[in-house]
């Protein structure tokens, strides 16, 4: 043992454990997936080959320290430590929901299955393990700051987002709010509101801009992402409803340090707020809550080499 500290591996199941979990046995998800003309076979290799691959990285860094694995599930209510070291190992979406439970931890994300993953937040590959840690524990690495978005809410709760936040209803149903920003207010009516990072500008804020762009005939080429560690948050309203009681004029803009958003709900019920995908970690936006979305103080640390 090289260190007495302590290497967090986070992980998240693979897609065959997760067949496992909602059909009981891994016969059971056979049955059902080649009755229906799938191969069940795609599932098994993918599951082997991460697991050799964990198996690996494992070993690496029980050589180097003491060592925890921790799901993806159990990020929400798990105490990181300070000086802890994180290594992600998963898609990319496994480091984005990582880095908002963490302070000033670094993040040495690792690509497990580069056929699979198209690895834009996993810049190191399971055989560089070790090199990594070791130059991370000497602090001769580069680290990236990733600026994060913010939600707050006038009843005490808080969420942070890597890549996006969303705010609106449940279901695929109206929002009904008002959105107040650069000393403008209106209400509106909307399938929800999307809020991007720089480095969520790639994902869920381009298809919005791609599709929006594909409808008013406009070529979106000039589209560029944001630098992630930019200190603004991009906002788009999804499907925003004219009518007699809701505007659309503030369907599009920055959010700045200077330059909040403001929501406040009107929806009696159903209305949520969560981030990165992660819908079961949500806070409730239901009639007089109000939300304010900033970009904050806290930002992540990716190892970059």
């Amino acid at each position: 043992m090289i260190t007495d500290r302590k290497f967090v591996l986070v992980t998240r199941k693979t897609r065959l454990m997760e067949l496992k979990e909602k059909y009981c046995t891994l016969g059971q998800a056979k049955f059902y997936l080649e009755h229906l003309g799938e191969s069940f076979d795609q599932y098994e290799d993918e599951h082997q080959q991460f697991l050799a691959v964990k198996q690996n990285v494992q070993r690496t860094l029980f050589n180097l320290g003491r060592v925890l694995e921790l799901d993806r599930e159990l990020l929400p209510t798990y105490l990181f430590q300070a000086d802890d070291i994180v290594v992600v190992l998963g898609q990319d979406g496994l480091v984005a929901n990582t880095l908002k439970y963490l302070t000033t931890q670094p993040v040495i994300a690792i690509n497990p299955l580069p056929a699979l993953f198209d690895g834009i937040l996993l810049p190191f590959k399971p055989s560089q393990v070790r090199d990594i840690v070791l130059a991370t524990l000497n602090q001769e690495v580069r680290i990236q700051a990733i600026t994060l978005a913010e939600a707050t809410t006038n009843l005490g709760h808080s969420m942070l987002a890597v890549n996006d936040l969303f705010i609106g209803p449940r279901s695929h149903t109206s929002a009904r709010y008002r959105l107040e920003i650069s000393n403008a207010s209106e209400e509106q009516c909307s399938s929800g509101i999307i809020v991007s990072t720089g480095l969520g500008s790639t994902g869920w804020m381009k298809s919005i801009i791609t599709g929006a762009c594909a409808i008013a005939g406009q070529n979106n080429k000039d589209s560029k992402p944001v630098p992630w560690d930019e200190k603004s948050l991009t906002y788009a309203v999804r499907e925003p409803f004219p009518s007699a009681t809701s505007q659309c004029a503030k369907v599009f803009g920055r959010i700045t340090p200077r330059n909040h958003l403001t929501l406040t709900s009107r929806m009696p019920e159903n209305g949520v707020i969560f981030s990165d995908g992660l819908e079961q970690d949500a806070i409730a936006f239901n009639a007089g809550t109000v939300a304010t979305i900033s970009i904050s103080a806290s930002s992540g640390s990716l190892v970059l080499g």
